[in-house]
């Protein structure tokens, strides 16, 4: 399809649930033919993930392999999508610019997004009450380096800027409480691509610093109850977020805590990066998470652990 991302030669795209508590993942799915991306959890027990520009789901615990979903008349997408609080709901962002609302029980599609707005739309997060939805506004003249924060009302009747001016930002994800909206940007850095981890108010104040290291931290997500995150950390030096690097997933306890975001742990080392976590992945209990990574010779028969 005309955007998709496609396997490398010898190439697979590798589903995997973390454990908090054992601190172990679990390979539950190999895949040598589609390239995977974006893990959301359902409420039912099901992942939906992003592949060849169409949504798949499959048993989180992998017991069967995914299966495309059947949605009406929706465009190509690109690794973009969140569900809502009421569990059939998911919005995804599509390759030509705008945001979609579809329903996974009867496949209705319906555009969020208006014609007319300057710059294309990049979903990342629905607001707890189903209101709203905050996504990364890119001029298509300026690229990447564009990047600001918008929230748009899910009716798509109101639109207004969070950030402007110099970023670039991404990943804007709101807390379960809906107090902040955790984000990646370049704001707290004159060196380019030296993105950090951040949050701010719904209302566009109160812009907060939360990583502070060398590494390039991306995609802040916070679990259903509020008390953990995670986030991908790329090499220093990287530029945007890359696919096939050598990446971090790292673990914040108490993230509420601004200074807990100074004590992350290294959960997981592995080949990813872009599609690996670009969605908030947990389960509903936050207890586990689902992430991909895409090992280049390793075989499609493995289905041992890390």
């Amino acid at each position: 399809m005309g955007f998709a991302r496609t396997l490398a030669d010898r190439q697979v795209a590798r589903v995997h649930v973390y454990d908090v508590a054992a601190g172990e993942s679990t390979l539950v799915h190999v895949d040598a033919e589609v390239l995977l991306e974006a893990p959301n959890w359902t409420a039912g027990g099901e992942l939906i993930l992003n592949g060849d520009g169409v949504l798949w789901r499959m048993p989180a615990d992998g017991s069967q392999a995914p299966k495309p979903i059947e949605l009406k008349e929706l465009p190509e997408l690109n690794n973009d999508h969140v569900l809502a609080r009421d569990g059939d709901t998911i919005y995804a962002s599509a390759n030509d610019g705008h945001i979609y609302a579809a329903s996974l029980s009867t496949g209705s599609v319906r555009r969020v997004t208006t014609d007319g707005m300057p710059h294309w739309h990049f979903l990342h997060g629905v607001s707890p009450d189903g209101e709203h939805l905050a996504y990364v506004a890119l001029n298509p003249e300026e690229g990447w380096d564009s990047g600001t924060i918008h929230i748009v009302h899910t009716d798509g009747t109101w639109d207004a800027a969070l950030t402007e001016g110099r970023g670039p930002d991404d990943g804007s994800e709101y807390a379960p409480d809906g107090e902040w909206i955790y984000l990646n940007t370049e704001r707290f850095s004159h060196t380019p691509g030296h993105a950090q981890i951040a949050r701010i108010r719904p209302d566009g104040t109160d812009l907060q610093q939360l990583t502070w290291d060398e590494r390039v931290n991306w995609f802040p997500h916070i679990d259903p109850t509020g008390r953990i995150a995670v986030y991908l950390s790329f090499p220093p030096g990287t530029q945007g977020h890359p696919a096939d690097r050598a990446v971090q997933l790292r673990l914040v306890d108490a993230a509420p805590d601004p200074l807990a975001w100074a004590r992350s742990t290294i959960i997981v080392e592995l080949a990813g990066g872009q599609g690996t976590i670009n969605v908030n992945s947990w389960s509903p209990d936050g207890t586990r998470l689902a992430y991909v990574d895409y090992p280049i010779g390793a075989s499609a028969l493995d289905q041992g652990q890390e």
